[in-house]
């Protein structure tokens, strides 16, 4: 079932559920929606939690987001210039695409495993929201309630400070409360990374031995669909060897548009006419998806059987999503156009020298710009791939 259906049925369950729930309980006021954009859900659950992990340390939690502040900044102007210069090769390779786990999203260069895709983004907004709150108990700014919302089919959740405290605060808290999401899903990000590389090269060795790669999928109308097929396992292609996902990436990116490719594989050789890469024309494209393809050392599976090895497979995929997911919102999250966390930034840094009406048509300017060029790339990249 394609995976955009998950989240259709899931979209019809969940808003039946609250307007269910609201007609019995006509009096309650922690559940606030407008069909069919946005579902919110408000508890006031979890506060003390979040006062506890504010408590253990406030001269850290200060100190920490100091340092991320700095941080915050640089990966600002990074992302500033790494949107504007994807400009430049927008049609060949477009650098902006919606992610949605377990759907394949027109002009999007990767589709994201619905299940591991989940549990990075619940894993991000949990890390992200709770930090914000963190940081306003730090702060002293009280937290009204937190919740989850649901943003047509898109699951979300917030923690909602007091409004009239935080505008009160220094330009300081609010800077650290207002980049506190995007430093712990960038920390987050770091973390994976460095258990993700433990994995690969620690217990994959161990475990297993790299036998070529595996076809996963054969997409429609691919120059390869009719030839290839499902499971099949690529040893060559043309005159490279093709041992692991290095090699594999290495002789892909040999190949050329509209050459011959001669595929050997577990089942046999198959010759058929490339098409090019649709994001990237300079590239020959064959139109599969293909993983590393391993088989578990004999000596391990006499002592683990073979179920239980396998689960390193899972744990790595894991650790790979939450990694790419938290660091490219976290930083997508810092560019500085407002309702995002670096437009806030923004705004309140350039408070320091400048009067409402400069600062407003400043970060509005930004705002603009940005958004053009992420809608620009978006369409770009989805019209290029139709």
């Amino acid at each position: 079932m394609n995976g955009i259906w998950y989240y259709v049925i899931g979209f019809f369950i969940v808003w039946t559920i609250a307007f269910i729930y609201k007609t019995y309980k006509k009096d309650s006021d922690n559940i606030e929606f407008d069909f069919p954009l946005l579902l919110m859900i408000k508890t006031k659950r979890f506060r003390g939690f979040i006062d506890k992990l504010a408590n253990l340390s406030p001269r850290f939690w200060k100190w920490y987001m100091n340092v991320g502040i700095v941080i915050c900044f640089i990966a600002m102007v990074f992302m500033s210039y790494i949107l504007i210069q994807s400009l430049s090769t927008v049609f060949e390779t477009p650098s902006v695409s919606v992610l949605i786990p377990g759907v394949q999203v027109p002009g999007s260069p990767i589709v994201i495993p619905f299940l591991s895709g989940l549990i990075a983004i619940a894993l991000l907004i949990v890390v992200h929201e709770f930090s914000h709150g963190i940081l306003s108990r730090v702060e002293g700014i009280d937290i009204k309630s937190i919740g989850v919302l649901l943003f047509i089919i898109l699951p979300g959740a917030f923690v909602e400070p007091d409004e009239k405290q935080l505008e009160k605060a220094s330009r300081v808290s609010k800077l650290r409360i207002y980049g506190a999401g995007s430093m712990a899903n960038i920390i987050l990000a770091v973390i994976a990374l460095l258990l993700f590389a433990a994995v690969g090269n620690f217990a994959y060795p161990a475990v297993y031995d790299y036998q070529g790669v595996e076809i996963v999928q054969v997409l429609d109308n691919a120059p390869a669909q009719g030839y290839l097929k499902e499971s099949m396992v690529i040893n060559h292609i043309n005159d490279k060897v093709v041992t692991n996902s290095t090699s594999y990436s290495d002789a892909v990116l040999s190949l050329k548009p509209n050459s011959i490719a001669n595929i050997s594989t577990d089942t046999g050789t198959y010759s058929f006419k490339l098409g090019a890469n649709p994001n990237n024309k300079s590239i020959g494209y064959m139109g599969i998806k293909a993983q590393q393809h391993m088989v578990i050392k004999e000596n391990i599976k006499k002592t683990y059987g073979d179920v239980l090895p396998w689960g390193w497979l899972a744990l790595e995929d894991l650790l790979k999503w939450i990694y790419i997911i938290n660091l490219s919102v976290g930083l997508f999250n810092l560019l500085p156009m407002k309702p995002l966390d670096g437009g806030l930034m923004l705004k309140e840094v350039l408070s320091y020298k400048f009067k409402e009406e400069t600062v407003n048509l400043i970060t509005d300017y930004f705002t603009c710009f940005i958004a053009i060029v992420i809608i620009f790339s978006l369409v770009v990249g989805i019209v290029t791939a139709l």
